[in-house]
């Protein structure tokens, strides 16, 4: 059996997102309309076959939505040059955390960013 690895990954959404979504604004006090309004994740996929995920809503078998509102609506593309630097991990935690430290290192420098 192929042992899984998980994967960070950015996508960089519509500045829409910040005038729109009052909870993501909440989140991103540091915004001075500069940088890109990114959103930060974690997969077993590819970034591609998550992002694609994001924008078609993707469901599970039991009917549960298991892509971002955000990406969904305000996705554009992905920003590999954000996220190629990490390697791959063989546990979801790890991902997880590495995914909330990415997160609020790209908030300190002054992107908008939201994560899960």
């Amino acid at each position: 059996m192929p042992r899984i690895e998980y994967r960070v990954y950015v996508v960089e959404l519509s500045k829409r997102v910040f005038t729109e979504n009052t909870k993501f604004r909440l989140a991103n006090p540091q915004f001075n309309g500069v940088l890109e309004c990114l959103y930060v994740g974690m997969t077993s996929k590819t970034p591609k076959e998550r992002f694609l995920q994001h924008k078609t809503g993707y469901r599970n078998q039991k009917g549960h939505k298991l892509s971002s509102n955000i990406v969904e609506k305000y996705g554009l593309y992905l920003r590999p040059s954000l996220y190629n630097h990490i390697d791959a991990f063989t546990t979801r935690l790890q991902a997880l955390k590495m995914e909330k430290i990415l997160a609020l290192e790209l908030r300190r420098k002054r992107y908008a960013v939201w994560f899960n």
